[in-house]
């Protein structure tokens, strides 16, 4: 079982950053959905990411329909969006076979409102005072729906405690 994350198009270089160091550190794949509003040798790119950068994973696609063509189950794709009637912590994500691939949009204007159509029954959301906020920040995004999924999966492969050698909790 592997998890993606899969930024459309996306125009920060810091988000990007962020979210490749949530894909490092549970080994999540990362998938960028071109054009990318930066160059990944960006400085910015660099310094958001320079520690762990060539431990990630990623995958580049030329455009949706290209990304859409390669995942192999439609059904474990899911759509993050604030337009979603349901909650990310509701799909049972604990399946011992398969892929699970988030989908998150555009910083500034999300994901193509014909494409969401599409898949209405794809698409989850993070609940949120829309009265008070536009979106959460695409990094956290990306850092809850996986650590949902991951909490799930009873944290595979991940490692849950760290014995330090001056640590009590030995």
């Amino acid at each position: 079982m592997t998890n993606h994350i899969v930024l459309f198009e996306p125009l920060m270089p810091a988000n990007t950053g962020n979210i490749a160091r949530t894909c490092a550190g549970t080994d999540t794949k990362l998938h960028l959905i071109k054009p990318l509003g930066f160059s990944v040798d960006d400085k910015h790119m660099k310094r958001a990411g320079l520690d762990y950068w060539d431990k990630v994973d990623i995958t580049y696609h030329e455009n949706l329909p290209e990304f859409i063509n390669s995942v192999p189950d439609i059904s474990k794709l899911f759509i993050v969006s604030k337009f979603a009637n349901q909650d990310y912590s509701s799909p049972d994500y604990s399946a011992a076979s398969g892929d699970y691939y988030f989908l998150l949009g555009k910083e500034t204007t999300g994901l193509p409102e014909p494409f969401m159509r599409q898949y209405p029954d794809n698409a989850i959301r993070i609940p949120q005072d829309d009265t008070k906020i536009r979106a959460l920040n695409l990094s956290n995004s990306a850092a809850i729906v996986i650590y949902e999924v991951l909490r799930q999966q009873n944290f595979l492969h991940l490692q849950r405690v760290h014995k330090y050698e001056n640590d009590k909790l030995k």
